[in-house]
């Protein structure tokens, strides 16, 4: 399965994804329907059914893409984030967005993923920015602030909120995933059995998939999977084996089987 985590640069200000104090502008309002941007909007929507129509299997079809627009939108860092918009212009920017796709550029392979970060502490508040269910295929979570980020843990409310919006996939009849987390650099050495395995193994969570962020190519420090010689290979490899895990080998005709839903 592929993931799609957009980033795409403020329409209005043009000066990329992050929210820049003094630089950037608070778009959403401008980008929905009847906003002085919304044109421009409908074309950068374009560019995303292209793409969309473009992925496709040796045999031609259309590939499946969970697509996560306005991830970590509970943050203040992207110019999406709550403190650049209101609840109600997020929301209308959100519908519009996955009926534009849908009904009139006619993209039809996006499971569309709602993905706040880790800043709600019950449904109510997971809920607040949620754009209804016909807008929704998948609940998620980006959560590094409680699985270690600058030497912080907090497994025990980690484990709460994957349980809420859980929970909540189940009563609604969706998919749920841990949607983004990891530890930069991994200085712990057990963090792959002894944090994130926990955490997948409790509350009899329903998650569909975990994805740890990127190693990146340049930085010496910003990667979120071992490799050989890290500190944390062995406990990967650990991670890799237990019966509870399973990695792309053993995911069998996964697009071609019949799921009772």
């Amino acid at each position: 399965m592929t993931t799609v985590s957009w980033h795409f640069n403020n329409p209005a200000s043009e000066d990329g994804f992050y929210w820049k104090d003094g630089i950037s502008t608070a778009s959403m309002a401008l980008i929905k329907p009847g906003g002085s941007h919304h044109e421009q909007y409908k074309e950068i929507l374009k560019t995303v059914a292209d793409f969309a129509h473009s992925v496709k299997a040796k045999d031609g079809k259309l590939s499946p893409l969970i697509f996560r627009p306005f991830h970590e939108f509970d943050g203040d860092w992207f110019w999406w984030g709550k403190s650049q918009t209101s609840r109600e212009d997020f929301i209308a920017v959100w519908q519009f967005t996955v009926s534009y796709l849908k009904d009139t550029l006619g993209v039809h392979n996006f499971i569309y993923a709602f993905s706040p970060d880790n800043r709600f502490n019950s449904e109510t508040e997971y809920l607040e920015r949620y754009p209804g269910d016909q807008y929704v295929d998948m609940l998620g979570m980006d959560d590094y602030g409680d699985f270690g980020r600058d030497g912080k843990y907090d497994l025990e409310a980690g484990i709460k909120k994957l349980k809420i919006f859980s929970d909540l996939a189940i009563k609604k009849n969706k998919l749920a995933a841990f949607t983004e987390t990891g530890l930069e650099s991994i200085p712990n050495e057990n963090w792959w059995t002894d944090v994130l395995l926990k955490a997948l193994k409790s509350e009899n969570l329903e998650l569909a998939y975990v994805l740890v962020w990127r190693n990146d190519a340049v930085s010496p420090t910003h990667y979120y999977t071992p490799f050989p010689g890290q500190v944390s290979e062995m406990n990967f490899l650990k991670f890799y084996d237990d019966p509870f895990t399973l990695f792309e080998k053993d995911l069998k005709n996964i697009y071609s089987k019949k799921f009772k839903i």
